[in-house]
């Protein structure tokens, strides 16, 4: 028994614990001795076990990823050649190019007057085209104009003028509403135009308040077809 009691002993004693006897020889305490720079276990916390502990402790935030800024895209530049505005009024003359137009606005003409208007100039019988909605107020045969049509806008505020057509569209009468683009006759040299050079006269006038087809301020076209100047 005493040999058993001594192997017991040593085993312990290899493990690091010691055994110390009570008074009465028969009780005994057992004693962990933990060496130096071994860490011991963590004391439990409020009164749990350590592992209780570790289930109910709160667990880290997890990491937040910022989200990627957000970069606008830069605003679409206009291709060369290209106009960054739309003219407001289309362009009379059925294929036709802005960089053909002529500024012939103040261009003098017989007894002292001035042009007031541009000429468009294209081969007999190209369509020409409404440059914006709105309804025909006059057709009218004129010695200088030729075949003529003036559209108002739908204000009536403007009238817009076409002269030296060699026919009209079929079946376009006064009154009749527009469209933007839609054919209302065809390049001529009726008028005083030369028959060598077939072309649209076309022009811009503000109306005043009695909204006569036949009086009007001219206003140049030329500006406001290529888009470098808004409608008056």
């Amino acid at each position: 028994m005493k040999l058993l009691l001594a192997l017991m002993l040593c085993v312990l004693a290899a493990l690091g614990v010691l055994v110390f006897f009570g008074a009465d020889g028969e009780s005994l305490a057992l004693v962990r001795v933990v060496p130096s720079g071994v860490d011991a276990d963590p004391p439990p916390v409020d009164g749990r076990e350590p592992v209780e502990a570790a289930q109910h402790a709160t667990p880290p935030p997890a990491a937040v990823r910022a989200a990627p800024a957000i970069v606008p895209p830069a605003p679409a530049m206009p291709a060369p050649g290209t106009q960054a505005h739309a003219p407001p009024l289309l362009l009379p003359v059925q294929g036709v190019a802005i960089e053909q137009l002529q500024d012939t606005f103040t261009d003098a003409r017989s007894q002292g007057r001035l042009h007031d208007a541009i000429d468009i100039m294209a081969p007999a019988g190209t369509p020409v085209l409404a440059v914006a909605d709105g309804t025909v107020e006059k057709l009218f045969d004129s010695e200088r104009g030729g075949l003529t049509v003036y559209q108002f806008e739908p204000s009536g505020r403007l009238a817009y003028y076409y002269a030296h057509l060699q026919r009209y569209a079929e079946g376009l009468h006064e009154g009749q509403a527009l469209r933007r683009g839609q054919v209302i006759g065809y390049v001529g040299a009726t008028g005083n135009a030369s028959a060598d050079a077939p072309h649209l006269h076309f022009a811009i006038f503000v109306l005043g308040p009695e909204r006569r087809w036949w009086e009007g301020t001219a206003v140049n076209p030329y500006p406001v077809l290529r888009g470098d100047a808004p409608l008056p």
